[in-house]
């Protein structure tokens, strides 16, 4: 049974080393365009920070391991066309330039996705960049440890955004973040929590522009401005964070269900709409917890997950993903947050008939020291309170809370037992009603 695997960072990995240990006799061969596999991009905006120094602590894996293993990795060679029928691959080795074709009895599409660059006058100028590969990260680290370099413009208000500008306004430069939208991660957070978000850049020094259009770039050689619809900045580094685009183009067979940006829909157990074929990662959906349908949720939660399941569904067992929750968190200059579930325009999009509940408490007690503000938003069914979603906010304490929301919607828990739910009380920690009892009794 040969086992061919499309792209080697999470969920390709997942797959290849839980078929691979399910079924040693398996054989197994990845493709990766680049020199190195099994790599977290979620660190990078802390490697820029000099949170740590090396970068190789954001691999989890060599090949050499994977070929003990008995998995085959080819290096910096690139999949380039499919043919579903024949059950073909077309595979270019990058450095000889040389084409091949391989069969595969079953095949796995882990190619993640690419950073959108909108079509931008003068994109072309150094100093401006993306963060999404360990060659990104190596750059703009050693940018940020530049003197000339004191003005940092980014465009993008999403996680990356944000994450990678209170990176740089730590390492004391000059940021500026310009988003399209009217409000800071408008997809991930409900409007409450985004002004206290947005409130707490402007107030540590970030200037935010929000509802501004980028137009073009100005300089010579390196960037030096940026053009909006509404001023021009000087800038000495720009960092585009203007979202993903999944790597599924080289896929032009109409029978492969795709959704409107080009993400594979797979089912429960990782499969596409093609026979002998699995997908996983960025480059697809994973099935919505809440609503049943297939979302598109590019977080390495679901990339691992959903990569395990199809291991062993490629190892000729049977298993399946329950659904996910998009359950993430950022951290901003003084603030965290996170969320899981359904925000409130997700829920009306979906038809549900909803209602909201929005609290501000403590994340302990007063008499110990370090006491600060959780604002907690619950979205839960009107009929019988059952919770589909949670947004949680605050200077400490916030984002490890949403675990808990993200267990009780799982479990179809009510906002009544939330209530009521044994939570850990001890001063340094939580009060005797923690704040997520308080949300859950206020809400009913």
């Amino acid at each position: 049974m040969r086992t061919i695997i499309v792209g080697a960072t999470a969920a390709g990995t997942s797959a290849a080393a839980k078929a691979k240990r399910m079924n040693p006799e398996l054989e197994v061969v990845m493709y990766e365009m680049r020199d190195y596999v099994s790599f977290g991009a979620c660190g990078l905006p802390y490697f820029v920070g000099e949170h740590f120094d090396n970068p190789n602590q954001m691999i989890a894996r060599t090949p050499e391991a994977f070929a003990k293993q008995g998995i085959d990795v080819q290096l910096e060679h690139e999949v380039v066309a499919v043919d579903f029928d024949t059950q073909m691959v077309t595979v270019r080795d990058l450095k000889t330039k040389q084409a091949k074709t391989e069969h595969y009895d079953q095949l796995m599409l882990a190619t993640g996705a690419t950073a959108v660059m909108p079509p931008f006058e003068n994109g072309q100028l150094d100093n401006i960049y993306h963060l999404r590969t360990l060659a990104d990260g190596e750059v703009l680290r050693q940018l940020g440890q530049t003197p000339e370099i004191q003005s940092v413009t980014v465009i993008g208000a999403g996680f990356i955004g944000l994450e990678i500008a209170e990176e740089f306004h730590q390492l004391g430069k000059k940021v500026r973040v310009i988003q399209l939208e009217d409000r800071v991660l408008p997809l991930a957070f409900d409007p409450e929590l985004t002004a206290m978000m947005a409130a707490d850049l402007r107030d540590n020094g970030i200037e935010l522009r929000l509802s501004e259009a980028v137009q073009s770039f100005e300089g010579q050689s390196k960037v030096t401005g940026v053009v909006t619809d509404k001023g021009r900045y000087e800038t000495d580094l720009v960092v585009v964070a203007a979202g993903i685009r999944p790597n599924t183009q080289f896929i032009t067979d109409d029978r492969l269900k795709k959704l409107k940006n080009g993400a594979i829909v797979v089912d429960q157990t990782g499969r596409t709409s093609i026979e002998n074929v699995f997908a996983a990662g960025d480059n697809a959906t994973v099935i919505n917890s809440v609503t049943g349908e297939p979302m598109y949720s590019a977080l390495a939660t679901g990339a691992n997950k959903l990569g395990r399941v199809v291991g062993v569904n490629l190892a000729g067992r049977q298993a399946q993903l329950p659904g996910m929750l998009n359950s993430a968190g950022v951290k901003l200059v003084t603030l965290e947050a996170g969320r899981t579930g359904l925000t409130s325009a997700e829920a009306q999009a979906a038809g549900i008939d909803y209602d909201t509940v929005l609290i501000h408490d403590k994340n302990h007690t007063d008499y110990y020291p370090g006491q600060s503000e959780l604002t907690i938003k619950l979205v839960y069914k009107k009929a019988d309170h059952v919770l589909i979603g949670g947004q949680i906010i605050g200077q400490k304490d916030a984002v490890l809370r949403v675990d808990v929301l993200a267990t009780a919607i799982q479990a179809q828990m009510t906002t009544e037992q939330l209530g009521l739910l044994d939570l850990v009380y001890a001063p340094p920690f939580a009060r005797t009603w923690d704040a997520l009892n308080v949300a859950g009794n206020v809400a009913h």
